[in-house]
C-alpha cells in the first residue's frame, strides 16, 4: 500500500510561484508513475502533469505548460510541482497521485491507483 502526502499549497498573489511537494510512504513508490491533478470549486478534477517512474519523461496539459514543472526524487520518496507565473484560473486543490502503470499520457483520474488527500492552492489576483 502507498500513502501519498501532498504539501507546499497556500495563498499567493497573480505572478508568484508555489512549490508543491507529494512526500510517499512505502518503497513501491519508486515503481508508479505519479501524476498531479486539480479540482476548482464546481468542476472536475482535471489533469495537470505526470512524471515517469524514471523521472525521465514527463507531461502535461495544455493549460500549464511551460509554466508548471514536474519532478522527482526517488532517494526520497517524493514528487514536486514547481508552479510559476500563477493566476487565479489556477486556483484549485492540488492532488497529487501514483499508479502502476508507466504509461503518462493515460490521464483519467480513473487511471491512477493511489490518491493523496489534496492542498489547496489559492491566487489572488
Amino acid at each position: 500500500q502507498v500513502q501519498l502526502v501532498e504539501s507546499g499549497g497556500g495563498l499567493v498573489q497573480a505572478g508568484g510561484s508555489l512549490r508543491l511537494s507529494c512526500a510517499a510512504s512505502g518503497r513501491a513508490f519508486s515503481r508508479l508513475a505519479v501524476g498531479w491533478f486539480r479540482q476548482a470549486p464546481g468542476k472536475v478534477r482535471e489533469f495537470v502533469a505526470a512524471v515517469s517512474v524514471s523521472g525521465g519523461r514527463t507531461y502535461y496539459a495544455d493549460s500549464p505548460k511551460g509554466r508548471f514543472t514536474i519532478s522527482r526524487d526517488n532517494a526520497k520518496n517524493t514528487v514536486y510541482l514547481q508552479m510559476n507565473s500563477l493566476n487565479p484560473e489556477d486556483t484549485a486543490v492540488y492532488y497529487c497521485a501514483a499508479k502502476h502503470s508507466d504509461i503518462i499520457t493515460a490521464v483519467r483520474p480513473g487511471n491512477y491507483n493511489y490518491w493523496g488527500q489534496g492542498t489547496q492552492v489559492t491566487v489572488s489576483s
